[in-house]
């Protein structure tokens, strides 16, 4: 039998490319059927819709844009949903609210399937690179079952208990990385207009005690204005929504996320949330122009 993989976007198609260069039989599917094709010339086999997919393989990997998405491939809600997952592993891979993930479990449980969540740290550098940390949640042994699967696109996999553990650690992890980058961005904002040799500020940065993987990542497209996407704007935006949910239901404050949250909105609204997080650079430009 294969492993299938559903979705595949920004994240997903090099994440099924390292499972497709490192020999795993894989049957694909995408909405969108020509992203597909670079999965077909690594040796994937395209099936034509999703239940092909759960027809043909015991574990199904989904890497999905939002909930409606995943409702849609599993076909939560009609009989289809017993016929795909029936005997089946769902691995739930892409981010969505705890509360959704809790619920797709049981749902998948009582069709007769088992249910792993896995969401990802990383943005497509990582996922090209194999370089992915997967958190892991779900029954102990479709987890075990499902780990070895993941080595081809993770460096380390967390397990994370019962689900939705790992979503909520995903949810963690995003509060630091959206923060970060933001401040990195604001930072460099503020070199570039204090007249500092942006090149310098950077330098200064990467050699002192800050310096991460994430900021020599997004420190040089900060240099050069590049926005091509390695994770976009809308997406952090709808993070962000997702972890102030879930800190509002737990009655907790979020006093610099909520600040992200407004310059990721703004960011979008400009037209910007098809462009790399670090496009926040426009909406902090936006406010310093508008500045009195």
């Amino acid at each position: 039998m294969h492993v299938g993989f559903i979705g595949l976007g920004v994240m997903g198609r090099p994440m099924a490319l390292r499972l497709a260069s490192a020999g795993t039989p894989l049957v694909v599917w995408n909405r969108t059927p020509e992203r597909a094709e670079p999965l077909r010339a690594a040796g994937a086999e395209v099936a034509a819709d999703p239940a092909e997919v759960f027809a043909r393989a015991e574990v199904v990997l989904l890497m999905l844009a939002d909930e409606a998405a995943v409702d849609a491939v599993l076909g939560r809600g009609t009989p289809a949903l017993a016929a795909r997952v029936a005997g089946r592993t769902v691995v739930h891979m892409g981010t969505t609210s705890p509360e959704y993930s809790h619920a797709v479990e049981a749902d998948v449980r009582a069709a007769g399937g088992r249910y792993v969540e896995a969401p990802v740290s990383g943005s497509r550098v990582p996922a090209e690179r194999g370089q992915l940390v997967a958190m892991l949640a779900g029954e102990e042994e479709a987890v075990a079952a499902v780990r070895p699967l993941l080595a081809p696109m993770c460096r380390e996999a967390f397990g994370c208990g019962a689900v939705p553990g790992a979503l909520l650690m995903k949810l963690a992890v995003n509060i630091f990385l959206i923060t970060q980058v933001t401040g990195l961005t604001e930072a460099f904002h503020f070199a570039e207009r204090q007249g500092l040799d942006r090149r310098l500020f950077l330098d200064v940065l990467d050699a002192g005690p800050m310096a991460s993987a994430v900021s020599r990542m997004k420190a040089p497209k900060l240099r050069e204005r590049d926005f091509a996407v390695q994770a976009a704007a809308l997406d952090v935006l709808k993070n962000n929504r997702l972890i102030a949910e879930a800190a509002r239901k737990a009655r907790l404050a979020s006093p610099l996320l909520d600040v992200c949250h407004t310059l990721f909105e703004e960011t979008v609204a400009r037209g910007h949330g098809g462009e790399d997080m670090v496009a926040v650079l426009r909406a902090i430009e936006a406010r310093t122009a508008e500045a009195p």
